[in-house]
């Protein structure tokens, strides 16, 4: 059984391959992980419904987007035996579904990816800072707290001292007990003045690189976008359009923990790239759901109907009850 922090896992940030432009309409990295893709549909297209869907229509889902048969089987496989997916059978079919811890992840993490960017109160000057010392032989650990840290928005300032410009100390600490580590400590503190304020955000975080990516980001969701809005894209193209702008998007948080506008360089781009994502990812749910519809007919008509998607603020579109 995996654990909610090992789940988090498959919501990281993606791993580009050679970092070179793609068209959206092309799958992109997240192919290349079924699992991740896999969480990314369900939650998409199936949030909140426990009916189990046929085997064969996920194997079929994942052909969308260049997933062999035997790769999407042996994720489905995989992933029922880390616990993120729950099997039955009716005669010769499979049926899987969300299990409710995985559901329930996939809600806190839609909760974060959408509302991330979005004007939030002001900075109050209060670092979150969390301090560890995990010995080498403990390195599997080591790495699920990195990653855990990274997702709720810390960046290392020194190896060992994670800082985050939120009040994140007792999602910390909750996570610090599931991961069952006990030699590290989260606090909270303020820089002192003439302390350095603005280094700590350019030691901790790749500003310019991540700039980079947002601009990438706005130039490629831009054009999606006026395409999208000028009727220009199928509904095979939307599906996938749509899933790799929420991957490529999903990828934001775990990079730049939504600094506050002290801490940043001015006309920095986050706000436009969000607002861009919006624009895209509505635009694109009537499109990419029909086409999940009609994958789902092939092998359930009565399941079909079920599918919805959601809009960036969780409102979910009608569905056949």
């Amino acid at each position: 059984m995996v654990n909610v922090s090992s789940l988090t896992t498959y919501l990281d940030e993606l791993e580009d391959g050679d970092g070179a432009p793609q068209p959206w309409t092309s799958p992109g990295p997240v192919a290349q992980r079924p699992p991740r893709l896999l969480l990314t549909l369900l939650g998409d297209y199936w949030w909140q419904r426990t009916e189990p869907l046929p085997s064969a229509a996920i194997v079929a889902l994942l052909a969308e987007f260049g997933v062999s048969d035997s790769a999407a089987r042996a994720a489905l496989s995989r992933m029922t035996r880390n616990g993120l997916l729950v099997t039955s059978r009716s005669g010769r079919r499979t049926f899987v579904r969300l299990s409710t811890r995985a559901a329930g992840v996939l809600d806190d993490g839609a909760r974060r990816i959408f509302s991330f960017g979005a004007a939030g109160a002001p900075w109050d000057g209060m670092w979150s800072l969390v301090a560890f010392s995990i010995p080498e032989h403990h390195r599997a650990t080591r790495d699920e707290l990195r990653k855990m840290l990274r997702w709720l928005g810390f960046a290392p300032l020194y190896d060992g001292l994670w800082v985050a410009p939120r009040d994140h100390a007792d999602g910390v600490i909750t996570r610090l007990r599931e991961l069952g580590i006990g030699t590290a400590t989260a606090f909270r503190a303020t820089a002192v003045p003439g302390g350095g304020l603005a280094d700590i955000s350019a030691r901790a975080w790749d500003l310019d690189g991540l700039r980079e990516r947002y601009e990438e980001f706005i130039t490629f969701a831009g054009q999606l976008r006026d395409q999208t809005a000028a009727g220009e894209i199928s509904l095979t193209d939307a599906l996938v359009a749509r899933t790799r702008v929420m991957n490529e998007w999903r990828a934001f948080p775990a990079m730049d923990p939504d600094l506050p506008a002290e801490l940043l360089p001015p006309a920095w781009p986050r706000a436009a790239a969000r607002e861009l994502f919006i624009a895209c990812y509505d635009l694109l749910g009537p499109l990419a759901v029909s086409r999940v519809r009609q994958i789902i007919a092939r092998y359930s008509p009565e399941l079909s109907g079920r599918a919805a998607y959601h809009s960036t603020e969780l409102t979910l579109s009608a569905a056949d009850a």
